[in-house]
């Protein structure tokens, strides 16, 4: 079967698990990035190390936004295209977006290194803390174009029908990381710049994996030198389509300046630090979820654009499903072995021990509910619906989340800043709900309409 057509005739639960689970690994293994730095920073260098990257997160959120912005824009956009057979437009999309990813992630590292340490200020690092997160970004932001090019591409691999060497993608990128971060902590001792250099040299390995398999790989679209460069009209389109996603990072980057300057401020260095090994077990909780996502984003979009829009239905209420049993399992993990998990990361320091564990129980106090606020949000983005997906993103991140951060911490101190993310993710799920109550009616009446209009069989 055409690796493009299964999108709209394959068994779709078979279909689901074809594309999703490969998604769930790479982006488990994505989220070992970052993971990974913290665990052999937190013994190698310590509490110190694992809190300057912290301070640090919130820039390197900006990168994975303008990935976003163009990665998941124009995949949608190439999705929807294969689902009309319009197989030159989708190149076309693809070369664009090749071109976007480059100019977009150099102009990041250039004023990120030129502005990095007012930055760093701004967020609240102390005099302790602020060394690590300079020398950590110092290397970041010269490898950003490799992060880019790596995560923004791969997602046009999956969208041609190629889940596996989609997660083998980021498969690749994690086990040297995994592997490089020891050696250069450990055995030559740099530290937190060792653990940078071993990001940048990783990510440089899957983007060049990446780019090889649409200039000589089996690849359905091919890059071509025409198609390399930006058209505007075809720019806004993948703009427009990815705001959501981009919204929802650069309203994360936000949120994690605010946090941070709040844990800084009611916590100390050790708040900072603990709250960043809580984001790392965040992280490897809903990625996944996020795997889900990509794994359903396809599926709906072609058939969303082919008009098969019971297979769109069955495609989210699955993905509900699967994102709803990971965030319990999760949240069961989080209930049962708090103190274990914290120590993964460090074991010595009692003060970090004790916070990290009460920051990880009042945390996730909602986290059940996320993976269906997740899915539902990613919907509105698979079917080019931007506007809506871009709000119940926002709802979470930015319009609920960032306000609740700068008025709960004042009447209860640091207890407010660890209890703004359950106030959030409540309400946003509230919201997504009935979003997504009135999409699936609609997407019914829409079906409907099509069975009327069919000759009937006498």
């Amino acid at each position: 079967m055409d690796k493009a057509k299964q999108l709209g005739e394959e068994k779709v639960l078979k279909l689901l698990l074809k594309f999703s689970i490969p998604a769930i690994i790479g982006m488990l293994v994505n989220a070992l990035y970052n993971m990974v730095d913290r665990i052999f920073i937190g013994h190698g260098v310590g509490s110190a190390g694992i809190a300057g990257i912290t301070m640090g997160f919130p820039i390197m959120l900006v990168i994975m936004a303008f990935s976003m912005l163009v990665g998941l824009g124009a995949n949608s956009l190439i999705s929807i295209r294969l689902g009309e057979q319009k197989k030159d437009e989708a190149e076309l999309i693809m070369g664009n977006a090749l071109a976007l990813l480059v100019i977009l992630s150099l102009t990041i590292s250039s004023l990120g290194l030129f502005f990095l340490k007012p930055m760093l200020k701004l967020f609240g690092a102390s005099e302790v803390v602020f060394p690590y997160a300079q020398n950590y970004l110092n290397i970041i932001l010269l490898g950003a174009v490799f992060q880019s090019i790596g995560f923004g591409m791969n997602n046009f691999i999956r969208s041609e029908g190629y889940p596996k060497k989609a997660m083998l993608t980021m498969l690749i990128g994690a086990v040297l990381n995994t592997i490089l971060d020891p050696i250069f902590i450990f055995i030559f001792g740099w530290g937190v710049e060792g653990a940078a250099l071993a990001t940048i040299i990783s990510q440089a390995i899957s983007a060049a994996w990446v780019l090889n398999h649409f200039l000589r790989g089996d690849s359905l679209l091919k890059l071509k030198s025409e198609t390399i460069k930006i058209q505007f009209p075809i720019m806004l389109k993948i703009f427009a389509v990815g705001s959501a996603p981009f919204a929802m990072q650069m309203a994360a980057s936000l949120l994690n300046a605010i946090l941070n300057r709040g844990l800084s401020t009611y916590g100390g260095d050790v708040a900072v630090s603990g709250m960043g090994i809580v984001m790392s077990i965040a992280t490897l909780i809903l990625m996944p979820v996020f795997g889900i996502n990509q794994g359903i984003q396809p599926i709906i979009g072609y058939n969303y654009g082919a008009k098969n829009f019971d297979r769109v239905k069955e495609t989210l209420k699955l993905g509900i499903l699967g994102a709803t049993i990971i965030v319990c399992i999760g949240f069961l993990a989080t209930r049962l072995f708090p103190i274990q998990l914290i120590s993964i990361f460090n074991k010595e320091d009692v003060e970090l021990l004790q916070f990290g564990t009460q920051a990880l129980k009042t945390y996730f106090i909602f986290l059940p509910i996320i993976g269906f606020q997740i899915v539902g949000a990613n919907y509105f983005q698979a079917i080019g619906k931007p506007k809506q997906a871009m709000l119940l993103s926002l709802s979470r991140q930015v319009l609920i989340l960032i306000p609740a951060l700068l008025i709960l911490p004042k009447f209860y101190a640091l207890q407010g800043v660890l209890m703004a993310g359950p106030v959030a993710d409540l309400i946003s799920s509230i919201i997504t709900g009935a979003y997504l109550v009135k999409e699936y009616k609609a997407l019914t009446n829409k079906q409907q309409k099509i069975i009327k209009s069919q000759p009937q069989i006498s």
